[in-house]
């Protein structure tokens, strides 16, 4: 049943994404001011709201954890926090293209750009914090707290270009304030679902490789035990 989840999932989001890039760069019209580097904008924006979905279910496993003190609760977390932070890193490399091609340099330290590399940093220190606690319960516990303390940093990437008295050359929010052109939308909408199908199939594989190294582990322990 998981394998056949995730074959659907990963073959659907496949299917899509590479429906989506035929749209993006071969149907798409070239834009009057920024040429043809906008088409980008469809892969990083829907990266990193992926990215945030994925870090979501991973406060919410973390909590849930803390709650329960149930280690599938913990796999469920770390294994959200590796996909989030897969497509975070995503966003972070198309962002510094279209930087580069529309400011002259891949990076300009403005709010939104590093607030989204505070949230990668962090999220990366949660994954790399991992290995070197050996001793489960304390591990998820850590972890649990972390990836809770590092999704408050999602608030201050999504408002770092709302704030007035905050200086950014980043692009305007322009999804709710209209800018998006109506032909933009489908492929737009088509990026998130295919990420977050994609992401859901990578999740469980995750998850499953997590469930297996748990039970390893403590079979291990039960025989340094004896």
């Amino acid at each position: 049943m998981r394998e056949k989840t995730v074959y659907s999932l990963g073959a659907l989001g496949t299917l899509l994404l590479v429906w989506n890039f035929y749209t993006i760069f071969v149907q798409l019209p070239t834009d009057a001011l920024q040429g043809d580097i906008y088409r980008i904008i469809f892969i990083h924006v829907p990266a990193a709201i992926t990215a945030f979905t994925f870090y979501g279910v991973a406060v919410l496993a973390s909590i849930a954890f803390l709650i329960t003190r149930k280690f599938s609760w913990d796999s469920i977390a770390v294994s959200a926090v590796e996909v989030g932070t897969m497509f975070t890193m995503v966003n972070l490399v198309t962002g510094s293209i279209w930087g580069r091609i529309e400011w002259g340099i891949w990076w300009a330290w403005d709010a939104r750009m590093t607030t989204q590399l505070m949230l990668f940093l962090l999220y990366l220190g949660y994954l790399l914090m991992r290995p070197a606690v050996t001793e489960p319960t304390q591990r998820a516990t850590m972890s649990a707290f972390l990836a809770i303390f590092a999704a408050a940093d999602i608030p201050i990437v999504v408002m770092a270009i709302r704030l007035h008295n905050v200086r950014t050359q980043h692009p305007g929010p322009v999804l709710e304030t209209g800018g998006l052109a109506p032909v933009y939308w489908p492929p737009f909408l088509i990026g998130i679902v295919s990420f977050l199908l994609l992401g859901t199939a990578l999740m469980i594989i995750r998850l499953h490789q997590e469930s297996n190294s748990r039970e390893i582990d403590s079979l291990r322990r039960e025989l340094h035990a004896i």
